[in-house]
């Protein structure tokens, strides 16, 4: 991997786990007052949807965090005892299926956000468009993701892992 390539992932990387760590906290502190509210029988009418919501986002941004940092389960072992062609072979495929369908929820996400225009919350009057806009970019960030990895995947498919990233590699390829 380029070096500016390299520090660019890295940037993505603290960005992403900096807006999934941000939304954790305030998910947390939304959820502690609810239940503080409802203790002293004054529920918020608002907390379950908001709670959902920011349940959606952190699900989208951390999944693009784990896409980046490789930490998506799989089945390492089956493609690591192919040869360097059927794992080239296994990881276009595995790239087309991945990309192919963040692509497709990206274009329907964008799609979708065009038909609630007007729509807001029902407890609360924030768009609903904004409220789901998290799935075309969280959906661009994961393929955002895929494509920062692939030189590595790449390199460790034909043999040639780079220095210090054929683990991750091996483990990502697989999925």
């Amino acid at each position: 991997m380029s070096a500016s390539l390299a520090a660019a992932r890295r940037r993505i990387e603290r960005l992403l786990a900096w807006v999934a760590s941000a939304l954790l906290v305030i998910l947390a502190v939304e959820v502690l007052v609810g239940i503080a509210f409802r203790s002293a029988g004054r529920p918020l009418a608002w907390y379950d949807e908001v709670a959902s919501v920011l349940l959606a986002w952190i699900t989208y941004y951390g999944s693009a965090l784990a896409a980046l940092k490789n930490s998506h389960i799989g089945f390492a072992g089956l493609v690591n005892s192919f040869r360097p062609a059927g794992r080239l072979a296994s990881l276009a495929f595995r790239e087309i299926v991945v990309i192919g369908f963040f692509l497709l929820l990206a274009y329907e996400g964008t799609r979708i956000l065009g038909l609630l225009a007007g729509e807001t919350l029902v407890t609360v009057d924030i768009p609903v468009a904004v409220t789901q806009s998290v799935i075309p970019i969280g959906a661009v960030l994961f393929v955002a993701a895929e494509l920062l990895n692939l030189p590595d995947r790449i390199a460790w498919a034909q043999g040639k892992p780079a220095q210090g990233e054929a683990p991750a590699a091996a483990t990502e390829l697989s999925h």
